[in-house]
Protein backbone atom coordinates (compact mmCIF):
# COMPACT_ATOMS: atom_id res chain seq x y z
CA UNK A 1 0.00 0.00 0.00
CA UNK A 2 1.54 3.43 -0.83
CA UNK A 3 1.78 6.33 2.02
CA UNK A 4 0.70 9.17 1.91
CA UNK A 5 3.87 12.25 2.07
CA UNK A 6 4.42 13.69 5.38
CA UNK A 7 4.71 17.06 6.26
CA UNK A 8 7.00 15.92 9.32
CA UNK A 9 9.09 13.37 9.79
CA UNK A 10 7.77 9.79 11.31
CA UNK A 11 7.29 9.25 14.37
CA UNK A 12 9.70 6.45 16.01
CA UNK A 13 7.47 3.18 16.57
CA UNK A 14 7.83 2.05 20.30
CA UNK A 15 6.70 -1.33 21.36
CA UNK A 16 7.16 -1.04 25.30
CA UNK A 17 5.07 1.49 27.69
CA UNK A 18 4.74 4.38 28.20
CA UNK A 19 4.00 5.64 24.72
CA UNK A 20 3.59 8.79 26.30
CA UNK A 21 4.45 10.89 29.69
CA UNK A 22 1.34 12.68 31.27
CA UNK A 23 2.05 15.61 33.09
CA UNK A 24 0.24 15.22 36.76
CA UNK A 25 0.16 16.91 39.61
CA UNK A 26 -1.76 15.88 42.86
CA UNK A 27 -3.80 18.46 44.99
CA UNK A 28 -5.58 18.53 48.05
CA UNK A 29 -9.33 18.76 47.54
CA UNK A 30 -9.32 22.16 49.81
CA UNK A 31 -7.41 23.69 46.73
CA UNK A 32 -10.98 22.97 44.56
CA UNK A 33 -13.02 24.96 47.09
CA UNK A 34 -11.66 27.72 47.66
CA UNK A 35 -12.12 31.41 45.40
CA UNK A 36 -13.64 29.99 41.65
CA UNK A 37 -13.57 26.18 42.63
CA UNK A 38 -11.51 25.57 39.53
CA UNK A 39 -12.15 22.56 37.67
CA UNK A 40 -9.52 22.44 34.70
CA UNK A 41 -6.56 20.63 35.20
CA UNK A 42 -4.79 22.98 33.14
CA UNK A 43 -4.99 25.69 35.72
CA UNK A 44 -3.05 23.69 38.21
CA UNK A 45 -0.48 22.15 35.85
CA UNK A 46 0.28 25.55 34.31
CA UNK A 47 3.91 27.26 35.69
CA UNK A 48 1.31 30.64 36.75
CA UNK A 49 -0.27 28.35 39.25
CA UNK A 50 2.87 27.55 41.45
CA UNK A 51 4.32 31.45 41.12
CA UNK A 52 0.37 32.38 42.52
CA UNK A 53 1.00 30.30 45.22
CA UNK A 54 4.73 31.51 45.66
CA UNK A 55 3.43 35.21 45.58
CA UNK A 56 0.52 34.68 47.65
CA UNK A 57 2.84 32.72 50.67
CA UNK A 58 4.98 36.00 50.60
CA UNK A 59 2.58 38.32 50.75
CA UNK A 60 -0.54 39.43 53.29
CA UNK A 61 -4.29 38.32 52.08
CA UNK A 62 -4.64 42.36 51.51
CA UNK A 63 -2.37 42.69 49.17
CA UNK A 64 -4.62 41.97 46.20
CA UNK A 65 -4.66 44.04 42.64
CA UNK A 66 -7.92 44.76 43.82
CA UNK A 67 -7.16 46.89 46.25
CA UNK A 68 -4.60 49.10 43.88
CA UNK A 69 -7.31 49.56 41.00
CA UNK A 70 -10.38 48.97 39.54
CA UNK A 71 -10.80 46.80 36.76
CA UNK A 72 -14.34 46.87 35.05
CA UNK A 73 -15.44 45.69 31.23
CA UNK A 74 -18.08 47.14 28.72
CA UNK A 75 -20.78 44.71 27.92
CA UNK A 76 -21.09 42.89 24.93
CA UNK A 77 -21.38 44.79 21.88
CA UNK A 78 -24.12 44.52 20.00
CA UNK A 79 -24.45 47.65 17.22
CA UNK A 80 -25.01 47.93 13.45
CA UNK A 81 -22.40 48.53 10.66
CA UNK A 82 -22.62 51.42 8.77
CA UNK A 83 -21.19 53.26 5.80
CA UNK A 84 -17.74 55.32 6.74
CA UNK A 85 -19.54 58.57 6.21
CA UNK A 86 -22.09 57.39 8.57
CA UNK A 87 -20.96 55.92 11.46
CA UNK A 88 -18.53 55.88 14.06
CA UNK A 89 -15.11 54.07 13.89
CA UNK A 90 -14.60 50.70 15.32
CA UNK A 91 -11.56 48.44 16.59
CA UNK A 92 -11.16 45.10 17.66
CA UNK A 93 -8.91 44.50 20.58
CA UNK A 94 -6.22 43.26 18.57
CA UNK A 95 -6.30 46.79 16.61
CA UNK A 96 -5.81 48.49 19.82
CA UNK A 97 -2.13 47.56 20.03
CA UNK A 98 -1.20 49.21 16.10
CA UNK A 99 0.66 52.35 16.29
CA UNK A 100 -1.76 54.13 14.09
CA UNK A 101 -4.60 51.75 14.35
CA UNK A 102 -6.70 51.75 10.77
CA UNK A 103 -10.65 51.35 11.49
CA UNK A 104 -12.07 48.99 9.51
CA UNK A 105 -16.05 48.92 10.68
CA UNK A 106 -17.97 51.97 11.36
CA UNK A 107 -21.07 51.76 13.51
CA UNK A 108 -24.12 53.28 14.35
CA UNK A 109 -23.92 55.58 17.43
CA UNK A 110 -27.22 55.55 18.28
CA UNK A 111 -27.82 51.75 18.04
CA UNK A 112 -24.64 51.42 20.07
CA UNK A 113 -25.52 50.18 23.55
CA UNK A 114 -23.39 52.03 26.16
CA UNK A 115 -21.55 53.61 23.71
CA UNK A 116 -20.39 56.45 25.68
CA UNK A 117 -18.18 53.67 28.23
CA UNK A 118 -16.81 52.12 25.06
CA UNK A 119 -14.66 55.19 24.69
CA UNK A 120 -11.12 54.98 25.76
CA UNK A 121 -9.54 58.07 27.73
CA UNK A 122 -5.07 58.37 26.91
CA UNK A 123 -3.69 56.99 29.88
CA UNK A 124 -6.09 54.14 30.64
CA UNK A 125 -4.44 50.77 31.23
CA UNK A 126 -6.18 48.28 28.87
CA UNK A 127 -5.62 44.34 28.66
CA UNK A 128 -6.88 41.59 26.64
CA UNK A 129 -9.45 39.31 28.15
CA UNK A 130 -10.18 36.91 25.69
CA UNK A 131 -7.81 35.21 22.99
CA UNK A 132 -4.42 35.63 23.93
CA UNK A 133 -5.15 37.06 26.96
CA UNK A 134 -2.75 39.14 29.07
CA UNK A 135 -1.46 41.76 27.28
CA UNK A 136 -1.45 45.24 28.39
CA UNK A 137 -0.97 48.61 26.66
CA UNK A 138 -1.97 51.83 27.32
CA UNK A 139 -4.36 53.66 25.78
CA UNK A 140 -3.16 56.69 23.57
CA UNK A 141 -4.32 59.20 21.17
CA UNK A 142 -3.89 56.97 18.24
CA UNK A 143 -7.43 55.53 19.71
CA UNK A 144 -9.24 58.97 20.50
CA UNK A 145 -12.71 59.41 19.77
CA UNK A 146 -13.00 55.49 18.25
CA UNK A 147 -15.23 52.53 20.17
CA UNK A 148 -13.48 49.89 21.62
CA UNK A 149 -13.82 46.17 21.71
CA UNK A 150 -15.27 44.77 24.63
CA UNK A 151 -12.66 42.29 24.61
CA UNK A 152 -10.00 44.72 26.31
CA UNK A 153 -10.74 45.40 30.24
CA UNK A 154 -9.93 48.65 31.30
CA UNK A 155 -8.39 49.45 34.67
CA UNK A 156 -7.57 52.21 36.29
CA UNK A 157 -5.34 52.65 39.30
CA UNK A 158 -7.44 53.41 42.68
CA UNK A 159 -4.59 56.41 43.11
CA UNK A 160 -2.94 57.96 40.38
CA UNK A 161 0.25 57.76 41.53
CA UNK A 162 0.27 53.78 41.47
CA UNK A 163 -0.46 53.56 37.98
CA UNK A 164 2.82 52.94 36.76
CA UNK A 165 2.99 50.50 39.75
CA UNK A 166 -0.05 48.62 37.98
CA UNK A 167 1.17 48.68 34.90
CA UNK A 168 4.51 47.39 35.16
CA UNK A 169 3.62 44.20 37.04
CA UNK A 170 0.64 44.06 34.66
CA UNK A 171 3.28 43.67 31.77
CA UNK A 172 5.62 41.80 33.83
CA UNK A 173 6.55 37.89 33.06
CA UNK A 174 5.12 36.52 36.25
CA UNK A 175 1.87 38.57 35.97
CA UNK A 176 1.65 37.64 32.47
CA UNK A 177 1.82 33.44 33.58
CA UNK A 178 -0.63 33.98 36.61
CA UNK A 179 -3.37 35.37 34.46
CA UNK A 180 -2.94 32.66 31.89
CA UNK A 181 -3.02 30.05 34.54
CA UNK A 182 -6.64 31.82 35.81
CA UNK A 183 -7.65 31.93 31.62
CA UNK A 184 -10.62 29.50 31.33
CA UNK A 185 -12.19 27.92 28.29
CA UNK A 186 -11.91 25.29 26.00
CA UNK A 187 -11.64 27.37 21.97
CA UNK A 188 -11.13 30.61 23.15
CA UNK A 189 -9.97 31.58 26.72
CA UNK A 190 -11.49 34.29 28.57
CA UNK A 191 -10.23 36.29 31.24
CA UNK A 192 -12.85 38.46 33.77
CA UNK A 193 -12.60 41.50 36.13
CA UNK A 194 -12.96 38.82 39.26
CA UNK A 195 -9.63 37.33 37.98
CA UNK A 196 -7.15 40.26 37.84
CA UNK A 197 -8.96 41.39 41.38
CA UNK A 198 -7.19 38.47 43.06
CA UNK A 199 -4.09 38.38 41.54
CA UNK A 200 -1.60 38.58 44.29
CA UNK A 201 0.43 42.16 43.67
CA UNK A 202 3.31 43.05 46.85
CA UNK A 203 2.35 46.85 47.84
CA UNK A 204 3.89 49.43 46.32
CA UNK A 205 7.83 50.48 46.90
CA UNK A 206 7.43 54.15 47.43
CA UNK A 207 10.46 55.43 45.82
CA UNK A 208 9.96 52.07 43.00
CA UNK A 209 6.30 53.30 42.38
CA UNK A 210 7.59 56.95 41.62
CA UNK A 211 10.09 55.65 39.18
CA UNK A 212 7.42 53.50 37.44
CA UNK A 213 4.89 56.67 37.18
CA UNK A 214 7.20 58.75 35.75
CA UNK A 215 8.27 55.78 33.08
CA UNK A 216 4.55 55.40 32.42
CA UNK A 217 3.97 58.87 31.89
CA UNK A 218 6.90 59.41 29.74
CA UNK A 219 5.89 56.21 27.54
CA UNK A 220 2.80 57.96 27.10
CA UNK A 221 3.79 61.29 26.05
CA UNK A 222 6.39 59.58 23.57
CA UNK A 223 3.86 57.67 22.00
CA UNK A 224 1.36 60.48 21.74
CA UNK A 225 4.11 63.03 20.37
CA UNK A 226 5.04 60.18 17.73
CA UNK A 227 1.41 59.48 16.75
CA UNK A 228 0.95 63.49 16.06
CA UNK A 229 4.63 64.24 14.16
CA UNK A 230 3.45 61.30 11.52
CA UNK A 231 -0.02 63.08 11.35
CA UNK A 232 1.46 66.63 10.99
CA UNK A 233 4.16 64.42 7.88
CA UNK A 234 0.90 63.47 6.26
CA UNK A 235 -0.87 66.67 6.26
CA UNK A 236 2.44 68.81 5.09
CA UNK A 237 3.28 65.88 2.12
CA UNK A 238 -0.67 67.12 1.43
CA UNK A 239 -0.09 70.71 1.50
CA UNK A 240 2.76 69.92 -1.06
CA UNK A 241 0.73 67.83 -3.54
CA UNK A 242 -2.48 69.07 -3.21
CA UNK A 243 -5.77 66.18 -3.42
CA UNK A 244 -6.68 64.85 -7.11
CA UNK A 245 -9.83 65.11 -8.64
CA UNK A 246 -11.10 61.74 -8.56
CA UNK A 247 -14.74 60.05 -8.06
CA UNK A 248 -14.93 56.68 -6.44
CA UNK A 249 -17.24 55.93 -8.32
CA UNK A 250 -15.37 55.39 -11.40
CA UNK A 251 -13.44 52.57 -9.62
CA UNK A 252 -16.31 50.42 -10.39
CA UNK A 253 -15.91 49.75 -14.17
CA UNK A 254 -13.20 51.02 -16.54
CA UNK A 255 -11.65 50.14 -19.54
CA UNK A 256 -7.79 50.43 -20.73
CA UNK A 257 -6.29 50.50 -23.64
CA UNK A 258 -4.74 47.10 -24.99
CA UNK A 259 -1.09 48.79 -25.52
CA UNK A 260 -0.76 49.29 -22.11
CA UNK A 261 -0.40 45.50 -21.40
CA UNK A 262 2.07 44.79 -24.22
CA UNK A 263 5.03 46.47 -22.46
CA UNK A 264 7.03 45.97 -18.65
CA UNK A 265 5.59 43.98 -16.47
CA UNK A 266 2.22 43.36 -18.90
CA UNK A 267 0.12 43.51 -15.63
CA UNK A 268 -3.81 42.04 -16.32
CA UNK A 269 -4.88 42.65 -12.55
CA UNK A 270 -7.39 45.22 -12.58
CA UNK A 271 -6.64 46.71 -9.69
CA UNK A 272 -3.06 47.39 -11.18
CA UNK A 273 -4.68 49.86 -13.74
CA UNK A 274 -6.67 51.11 -11.01
CA UNK A 275 -8.45 54.69 -12.50
CA UNK A 276 -7.51 56.21 -8.86
CA UNK A 277 -3.68 54.86 -9.48
CA UNK A 278 -4.05 57.01 -13.05
CA UNK A 279 -5.55 59.67 -11.72
CA UNK A 280 -2.68 60.24 -9.15
CA UNK A 281 -0.23 60.00 -11.73
CA UNK A 282 -2.10 62.58 -13.97
CA UNK A 283 -2.15 65.14 -10.71
CA UNK A 284 1.23 64.88 -10.18
CA UNK A 285 2.05 65.82 -14.24
CA UNK A 286 -0.81 68.38 -13.74
CA UNK A 287 0.93 69.96 -11.03
CA UNK A 288 4.62 70.09 -12.74
CA UNK A 289 5.79 67.43 -9.90
CA UNK A 290 8.12 65.08 -11.72
CA UNK A 291 8.26 61.52 -10.56
CA UNK A 292 11.42 58.66 -10.20
CA UNK A 293 11.57 55.11 -9.38
CA UNK A 294 13.07 53.82 -6.30
CA UNK A 295 15.79 52.20 -7.62
CA UNK A 296 16.61 55.36 -9.71
CA UNK A 297 16.23 57.34 -6.03
CA UNK A 298 19.03 55.38 -4.79
CA UNK A 299 17.79 52.25 -2.75
CA UNK A 300 17.96 48.75 -2.68
CA UNK A 301 15.25 46.83 -2.47
CA UNK A 302 15.39 42.98 -1.77
CA UNK A 303 14.02 39.83 -0.15
CA UNK A 304 15.62 37.41 1.93
CA UNK A 305 15.10 33.67 0.59
CA UNK A 306 12.71 31.54 2.67
CA UNK A 307 14.29 30.26 5.69
CA UNK A 308 13.82 27.65 8.52
CA UNK A 309 12.26 28.44 11.54
CA UNK A 310 13.85 26.65 14.17
CA UNK A 311 12.69 26.47 17.51
CA UNK A 312 15.34 27.41 19.89
CA UNK A 313 15.22 28.63 23.63
CA UNK A 314 17.98 31.02 23.34
CA UNK A 315 17.64 31.85 19.85
CA UNK A 316 16.80 35.20 18.30
CA UNK A 317 13.69 36.97 18.46
CA UNK A 318 11.30 37.01 15.62
CA UNK A 319 9.43 39.01 14.49
CA UNK A 320 6.28 39.13 11.92
CA UNK A 321 4.53 41.15 9.49
CA UNK A 322 1.95 42.80 11.83
CA UNK A 323 4.91 42.96 14.43
CA UNK A 324 6.05 45.79 12.64
CA UNK A 325 3.18 47.97 13.41
CA UNK A 326 2.47 47.47 16.35
CA UNK A 327 3.57 49.11 19.84
CA UNK A 328 6.19 47.10 21.80
CA UNK A 329 4.94 43.93 19.94
CA UNK A 330 4.67 40.56 21.90
CA UNK A 331 7.59 38.03 20.08
CA UNK A 332 6.93 34.58 21.51
CA UNK A 333 9.47 33.04 19.27
CA UNK A 334 12.81 32.98 19.09
CA UNK A 335 14.66 30.75 16.11
CA UNK A 336 18.26 29.20 15.78
CA UNK A 337 20.79 31.81 14.07
CA UNK A 338 21.32 30.57 10.93
CA UNK A 339 21.25 30.77 7.24
CA UNK A 340 18.95 33.64 6.74
CA UNK A 341 19.89 34.27 3.06
CA UNK A 342 20.86 37.87 3.18
CA UNK A 343 23.88 39.90 3.44
CA UNK A 344 22.16 41.23 6.49
CA UNK A 345 21.50 37.71 8.13
CA UNK A 346 17.63 38.76 8.40
CA UNK A 347 18.26 41.67 10.39
CA UNK A 348 17.66 45.00 9.65
CA UNK A 349 19.08 48.69 10.65
CA UNK A 350 17.89 51.95 11.89
CA UNK A 351 16.98 54.09 8.97
CA UNK A 352 16.07 51.34 6.71
CA UNK A 353 12.16 50.75 5.23
CA UNK A 354 10.25 47.52 5.93
CA UNK A 355 7.14 46.72 3.91
CA UNK A 356 4.95 44.35 4.01
CA UNK A 357 5.18 41.89 0.83
CA UNK A 358 1.78 39.83 1.55
CA UNK A 359 -1.29 39.47 3.41
CA UNK A 360 -4.93 40.34 2.18
CA UNK A 361 -5.00 44.72 0.85
CA UNK A 362 -7.26 45.53 3.31
CA UNK A 363 -4.72 44.93 6.14
CA UNK A 364 -0.97 44.84 6.08
CA UNK A 365 -0.28 44.34 2.50
CA UNK A 366 1.68 46.97 1.24
CA UNK A 367 2.50 48.45 4.81
CA UNK A 368 5.43 50.71 5.09
CA UNK A 369 7.45 50.78 8.40
CA UNK A 370 10.88 52.94 9.93
CA UNK A 371 13.18 50.43 11.23
CA UNK A 372 14.38 51.44 14.57
CA UNK A 373 16.78 50.48 17.12
CA UNK A 374 14.23 48.47 18.74
CA UNK A 375 14.10 45.88 15.68
CA UNK A 376 17.95 45.90 15.82
CA UNK A 377 19.50 42.58 16.29
CA UNK A 378 16.38 40.86 15.54
CA UNK A 379 15.17 38.37 12.81
CA UNK A 380 12.81 40.23 10.46
CA UNK A 381 10.04 37.85 8.38
CA UNK A 382 10.89 36.73 5.38
CA UNK A 383 7.41 38.36 3.98
CA UNK A 384 9.07 41.81 4.37
CA UNK A 385 10.87 43.78 1.67
CA UNK A 386 13.64 45.09 2.89
CA UNK A 387 14.34 48.94 0.76
CA UNK A 388 17.79 50.37 2.13
CA UNK A 389 19.32 53.83 1.08
CA UNK A 390 22.64 53.26 -1.20
CA UNK A 391 25.30 56.05 -0.83
CA UNK A 392 23.76 58.18 -4.14
CA UNK A 393 20.30 57.77 -2.17
CA UNK A 394 18.80 61.49 -3.15
CA UNK A 395 16.02 61.86 -0.91
CA UNK A 396 15.28 61.26 2.57
CA UNK A 397 13.87 57.67 4.12
CA UNK A 398 11.04 59.61 6.15
CA UNK A 399 9.96 61.16 3.58
CA UNK A 400 9.94 58.30 0.94
CA UNK A 401 7.49 56.86 4.20
CA UNK A 402 5.07 59.13 4.39
CA UNK A 403 4.97 59.58 0.42
CA UNK A 404 4.11 55.60 0.16
CA UNK A 405 1.81 55.76 3.50
CA UNK A 406 -0.24 58.89 2.88
CA UNK A 407 -3.59 57.36 2.83
CA UNK A 408 -4.84 58.79 -0.53
CA UNK A 409 -2.20 60.07 -1.96
CA UNK A 410 0.25 57.08 -1.35
CA UNK A 411 -0.84 53.95 -0.30
CA UNK A 412 -3.19 53.07 -3.60
CA UNK A 413 -0.12 53.32 -5.60
CA UNK A 414 1.83 50.61 -3.24
CA UNK A 415 -1.20 48.31 -2.44
CA UNK A 416 -1.77 48.60 -7.07
CA UNK A 417 1.30 46.23 -7.00
CA UNK A 418 0.14 43.42 -5.40
CA UNK A 419 -1.29 40.24 -7.26
CA UNK A 420 -2.70 36.98 -6.63
CA UNK A 421 -6.29 36.17 -5.61
CA UNK A 422 -6.39 34.19 -2.08
CA UNK A 423 -3.41 35.95 -0.48
CA UNK A 424 -2.05 38.67 -2.70
CA UNK A 425 1.91 39.56 -2.52
CA UNK A 426 3.92 42.22 -3.57
CA UNK A 427 7.19 41.24 -5.85
CA UNK A 428 10.67 43.29 -5.54
CA UNK A 429 11.01 44.14 -8.93
CA UNK A 430 7.73 45.74 -9.27
CA UNK A 431 8.84 47.75 -5.55
CA UNK A 432 12.09 48.86 -7.59
CA UNK A 433 10.02 50.47 -10.27
CA UNK A 434 7.44 52.07 -8.06
CA UNK A 435 7.24 55.88 -8.81
CA UNK A 436 7.33 58.20 -6.21
CA UNK A 437 6.85 61.83 -6.10
CA UNK A 438 9.32 64.28 -5.52
CA UNK A 439 9.63 67.54 -4.22
CA UNK A 440 12.32 70.28 -3.42
CA UNK A 441 15.06 69.04 -0.92
CA UNK A 442 13.52 71.65 2.06
CA UNK A 443 10.26 70.25 1.57
CA UNK A 444 11.54 66.63 1.42
CA UNK A 445 13.40 66.99 4.36
CA UNK A 446 10.97 69.05 6.40
CA UNK A 447 8.59 65.75 6.03
CA UNK A 448 11.50 63.51 6.66
CA UNK A 449 12.26 65.20 9.91
CA UNK A 450 8.91 65.10 11.50
CA UNK A 451 8.72 60.87 10.14
CA UNK A 452 12.16 59.84 11.56
CA UNK A 453 11.57 61.66 14.76
CA UNK A 454 8.20 59.88 15.50
CA UNK A 455 9.89 56.85 14.32
CA UNK A 456 12.23 57.18 17.45
CA UNK A 457 10.16 58.53 19.66
CA UNK A 458 8.10 54.62 19.09
CA UNK A 459 11.09 53.01 19.40
CA UNK A 460 12.60 55.11 22.74
CA UNK A 461 8.97 53.91 24.06
CA UNK A 462 9.36 50.57 23.65
CA UNK A 463 12.75 50.18 25.14
CA UNK A 464 11.74 52.00 28.15
CA UNK A 465 8.66 49.80 28.19
CA UNK A 466 11.03 46.90 28.37
CA UNK A 467 13.56 48.42 30.78
CA UNK A 468 10.48 48.87 33.53
CA UNK A 469 9.02 45.56 33.14
CA UNK A 470 12.60 44.22 33.83
CA UNK A 471 12.41 46.25 36.87
CA UNK A 472 9.51 44.99 37.64
CA UNK A 473 10.56 41.48 37.32
CA UNK A 474 13.39 41.50 39.02
CA UNK A 475 11.27 42.86 42.22
CA UNK A 476 9.00 40.40 42.03
CA UNK A 477 12.00 37.74 41.72
CA UNK A 478 13.68 39.30 44.99
CA UNK A 479 10.32 38.75 47.16
CA UNK A 480 10.23 35.17 45.81
CA UNK A 481 13.73 34.57 47.07
CA UNK A 482 15.27 33.53 43.66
Amino acid sequence: MALRARLSAPREEKDQWPWHKTKSLALPVSALWNNERRMEAESYLSSGYGLRLALEAKLSVHERLGALANVWQPSRLKGITVGEEYGTPFLAATQVFDQRPVPRKFLSLDRTDSSANRFVTAGTIMLTCSGSVGRATLATDAIKGILISHDLLRIEATEPKYRGWVYAFLRSPTARAMMTSAQYGHIIKHLEPSHLYALPVPSPDDNLAEQFECMTARILEERNQAYTKFLEAERLFEKYIGQPDFNKRDEVGFSVSSSSLAFGRRRLEGVYHNPSVQALYAHFKKANLTTESLKSIGAQCWLPGRFQRIPAEEGIELVGSANLFEVNPDLPKRIADINFGDEAQGRVKEGWLLLARSGQTYGLNGTLAIANKFLEEKIISDHVIRIKPRENFSSRVGYIYTALSHPTLGRPLVKSLAYGSSIPEIEVEDVNNLQVVRLTEEQEAAIADLAESAAKLYADADILENEMTTLMEQHLQKILGK
